[in-house]
């Protein structure tokens, strides 16, 4: 069992790691012991390890392929995602991105190959050999937390579950989360149900309330996080119907492939309290993966303010506010048309322009815990819209949309970033703003520099670090691969609404999004 499958190969780095306890590494690798069978994450609280006994895998899924089961302590399968595959645009991030999104559940291994453009034998060839597992292992090790998150926090029955969570048999359902949790479904929920009776019935405990659809989660991630720019963001651009602020939560409709899902999501100093309602529970992974995405939850903050923070005129920023993320969306297409909207005008005008689309051509949702109404319309949907816009943007409107619907433009989970930017410059009224915002917001990539915003610009000038595009770009070399992050930085400097959360009360002056 020890030396089945690919290993990390930097050992004493690792075990350096581990000795500390150090969190930031947790996701990055895993801990398998052989002594004991148990696989861990770097944080765990146990005793150290004796070097040999540690092998160091560079997944869940490598580890439990090598026969090593889950820690019942540290819940390794519960950590944060691994930020190389933000940070990465080849076919195996690809791969990730779109596994993380449930493709193989829904398409299986060939749908996934077929939607990366490699053969099955490949891409099962490029993932064994930097991720150590296939395409299957990775989608089973998947299915098995959101089995243990299903089985833990509801009183659904175990059939309900299995399927919910993309097995494809009860017998498959209850072999995996014997292997892998070294427990059965029953003592699994048996344990949470005790631990939540003993500590006064916190959150997580099986529960009537929570029923089929309707989940309560905390979503991990890796220390310090700002939530004013990440949430004041999303509020500060809130289309009505499809978001909405209630208090200290933000709350959205989400497009998912087997129906509507809403989702509310309220930062904690720990972690992200989401609470998740769905049509199906099949679409339960695709929603936390839509969400962790949303809100940059994969992210290593530790390294990039340690980048960012060696500029002497970042460093008073990253000191003051440290663990920024970038604000994401929950959907390409639909960032890309509000990004349209968002041309040359204020926040509040893209919003209600938005808003207007929103209720003509948008699919209704219900929402039985607020006040949203509405999915934001497909592409499909918008190919016809004339919405009251200037001619030029109205042409940038449609040659975006009609790029969507044809498919000539993917930005979606698992589309090549190259390929996408290219199609993106290649269309009618896109600049270089829109280009890197998209990049930045609904690729994921974590160096987007949209040298021409405006925000950007004052607040660079403000520093001294250049009043031009050309000279902010120079001295943004230095920032690499963290410039997106240098972005956010930047427009803390602004008093807007997009730098506080909860919002403010009364509406502060809006700014334009691009000179």
């Amino acid at each position: 069992m020890a030396h089945t499958g690919p290993v990390i190969e930097d050992f004493e780095r690792c075990y350096r790691a581990v000795q500390s306890k150090d969190p930031r590494f947790d996701g990055w690798f895993f801990t398998a012991v052989t002594s004991t069978g148990i696989y861990c994450r770097p944080s765990c609280p146990a005793m150290t390890p004796k070097a040999a006994n540690v092998r160091f895998y560079p997944s869940a899924a490598a580890a439990q392929q090598a026969g090593f089961r889950a820690c019942k302590r540290c819940r390794p399968d519960a950590t944060p995602g691994s930020p190389e595959w933000d940070a990465r645009a080849d076919v195996v991030a690809r791969a990730m991105r779109l596994i993380a999104d449930g493709v193989v559940d829904r398409a299986g291994v060939p749908g996934l190959a077929a939607s990366l453009g490699y053969s099955v034998r490949q891409l099962e060839r490029l993932l064994d050999a930097e991720v150590g597992a296939g395409p299957l292992a990775i989608a089973r090790a998947q299915r098995a937390q959101t089995a243990r998150v299903l089985i833990e926090t509801t009183d659904l029955a175990m059939a309900e579950v299995a399927f919910g969570a993309g097995f494809a048999s009860i017998r498959q359902f209850n072999d995996t989360v014997r292997a892998v949790f070294d427990a059965t479904p029953s003592s699994l929920r048996a344990r949470a149900a005790g631990a939540a009776h003993g500590a006064g019935g916190r959150a997580g405990s099986p529960s009537a309330s929570t029923g089929p659809g309707a989940l309560d989660l905390r979503l991990s991630f890796r220390q310090p996080l700002a939530p004013e720019n990440l949430f004041g963001h999303l509020a500060a651009t809130a289309v009505p119907g499809v978001e909405e602020i209630s208090g200290d939560t933000y709350r959205r409709t989400l497009r998912l492939a087997r129906g509507p899902g809403v989702v509310a999501l309220r930062p904690a100093p720990e972690h992200v309290a989401c609470r998740v309602a769905v049509a199906d529970l099949r679409d339960l992974t695709s929603a936390i993966s839509r969400c962790r995405f949303l809100l940059d939850l994969d992210a290593d903050p530790v390294s990039v303010d340690e980048v960012l923070g060696a500029d002497a005129a970042l460093a008073p920023l990253v000191a003051k506010s440290p663990g920024r993320r970038v604000p994401r969306c929950a959907d390409g297409a639909e960032m890309a048309v509000r990004a349209v909207l968002g041309q040359q005008v204020s926040t509040a005008a893209a919003r209600t322009t938005a808003a207007r689309l929103v209720a003509h051509l948008g699919d209704p949702a219900l929402d039985a815990e607020g006040g949203l109404t509405h999915l934001f319309p497909t592409p499909e949907a918008l190919v016809q819209a004339a919405p009251a816009l200037p001619a030029a943007r109205r042409r940038t409107f449609g040659a975006m949309v009609g790029a969507l619907a044809s498919g000539r433009l993917d930005l979606g989970p698992g589309c090549d970033r190259r390929a996408a930017l290219s199609a993106l410059s290649a269309l009618d009224g896109v600049g270089p703003w829109t280009a890197q915002v998209l990049v930045m917001r609904a690729l994921g990539d974590p160096d987007a520099f949209p040298a021409t915003d405006l925000g950007v610009r004052r607040a660079a000038e403000a520093l001294g670090l250049g009043s031009t595009p050309r000279a902010l770009e120079d001295r943004a070399e230095r920032w690499r691969p963290w410039r997106a992050y240098a972005v956010q930085y930047l427009w803390s400097t602004a008093d807007h609404p997009i730098n506080q959360w909860p919002p403010p009360t009364k509406p502060a002056a809006s700014r334009k999004e691009e000179p």
